[in-house]
């Protein structure tokens, strides 16, 4: 992830310095706190990423000897027919008639939307113990 890291941090560091011509050539201050929002939204990720990279072994690609057949393999698995992203619509639909008819369509969707993020990341499990027992 050491990469990664690398390409947010220089993202970030891009809107730092256009924030600091920006601010002193411009002395605008809504532009400017837009700036600093965007090299935000570059350095937090960038950090987060390259804090982990320090803590994990190192992935191939992150050397420079990195091979493609050295990073093959299941990449993830996804559930062919489930009925989670369905339910998730739905709860979400709820949630935003709640803005229009009242509060208890918002109770009724977040029913409908922890339900499928419980049954979805309950299948996702369920999946990955299989596949891990067909491979190994």
């Amino acid at each position: 992830m050491r990469n990664e890291s690398r390409v947010y941090l220089g993202i970030g560091s891009f809107f730092i310095v256009t924030l600091l011509v920006y601010f002193f050539t411009s002395h605008e201050s809504t532009g400017s706190v837009l700036l600093l929002a965007s090299a935000g939204l570059g350095l937090l990720p960038g950090l987060y990423l390259g804090w982990w990279s320090r803590r994990m072994q190192q992935r191939p690609e992150d050397t420079g000897e990195g091979e493609p057949r050295d990073i093959t393999g299941v990449i993830g698995q996804f559930p062919e027919n489930t009925i989670f992203p369905f339910t998730l619509g739905i709860g979400v639909w709820f949630v935003g008639l709640a803005f229009v008819f009242g509060l208890w369509f918002a109770i009724i969707g977040m029913a409908f939307v922890f339900g499928a993020a419980i049954g979805a990341t309950g299948e996702s499990k369920r999946a990955s113990f299989s596949e891990r027992e067909n491979v190994g």
